[in-house]
């Protein structure tokens, strides 16, 4: 369909109008994005193993090169009087540090700080149910899904659950507000796409994918011996898995035997009554016994 002259102008002046009112109505959004401060990516930190050159611009008696002492600070540098700490500080952070010590015996220093050597940090580790264990070099950022395909994905063995184990003051950042510093996941999580279950993986974490860990079944059933455990199994799930109750077996009567804390603990439960939905079936726990 073709335009008259008037028409293509007020069309095209409307397009235009609109397109200001997008960009002055942007202009407020994209200021407020620049003032907000840049997050420090923990990559970017002075990391245990790493090589750090400070360099004065003044002249070259206050320049130094090292490495940190195992509790963080600079080592062997003995240019000021005070040991001064530098792991999971930014270089730029280190040299302001190190600009304010040497003000005491310099005018006006002017410090720059480098990172010339990240190959010596801490490894990441995926164990477990993994098709090939592995140890990483991480060096971009990286996800839990990510080091997962890596290693080949899961095997049968995987029981669901997976654990991230951070060590303090290793990787620059934290995990949780758990003083055990572990982060428990579930396989069915990261398969929903649920954010929180796909965390980002930092140098020395150790990622642990559990196996799956044995109920046994015995007495009156056709398969006696081991059951795996994952979550939401259950004793008429745990039965029927070895093969259900034999003929001389007496479905209306099973035990479950559990030891929590220490303390054995005996579980009477009635097989035929849970089977018919007139008693509710009980979960089970890893390493239960359930004596049909």
């Amino acid at each position: 369909m073709s335009l008259t002259p008037t028409a293509e102008i007020l069309l095209n002046g409307r397009v235009l109008a609109a397109f200001i009112a997008v960009f002055l109505f942007s202009i407020p959004v994209l200021s407020q994005e620049a003032d907000r401060p840049r997050a420090i990516d923990p990559l970017e930190k002075i990391h245990q193993g790493d090589v750090i050159e400070i360099d004065e611009l003044g002249g070259f008696d206050f320049d130094w090169r090292g490495k940190l002492t195992p509790e963080g600070f600079l080592d062997g540098f003995t240019k000021v009087a005070d040991p001064i700490y530098a792991r999971c500080r930014t270089p730029e952070q280190l040299a302001a540090d190190v600009a304010k010590a040497y003000s005491a015996v310099l005018r006006n220093p002017s410090v720059k700080v480098r990172i010339l050597d990240k190959s010596n940090r801490a490894m990441a580790f995926v164990y477990g149910a993994v098709r090939q264990p592995l140890r990483f070099q991480i060096k971009r950022p990286v996800s839990l899904r990510e080091l997962l395909i890596i290693s080949g994905g899961l095997t049968d063995r995987a029981s669901g659950d997976i654990s991230v184990y951070r060590p303090d003051a290793v990787s620059c950042e934290g995990l949780t507000d758990d003083p055990s510093r572990v982060l428990n996941i579930k396989v069915a999580d990261i398969i929903s796409g649920v954010a929180a279950a796909d965390p980002r993986i930092l140098s020395g974490d150790i990622v642990t994918v559990e196996e799956v860990r044995p109920v046994y079944v015995i007495g009156g059933v056709e398969r006696p011996g081991k059951a795996d455990w994952r979550d939401g199994l259950t004793v008429s799930r745990a039965v029927a898995a070895v093969g259900g109750v034999t003929r001389k077996g007496v479905a209306g009567k099973a035990a479950i035997y559990r030891r929590s804390d220490g303390t054995p603990q005996i579980i009477e439960v009635e097989l035929d009554r849970i089977v018919s939905g007139d008693a509710k079936d009980v979960p089970l726990k890893p390493y239960d016994i359930v004596d049909v």
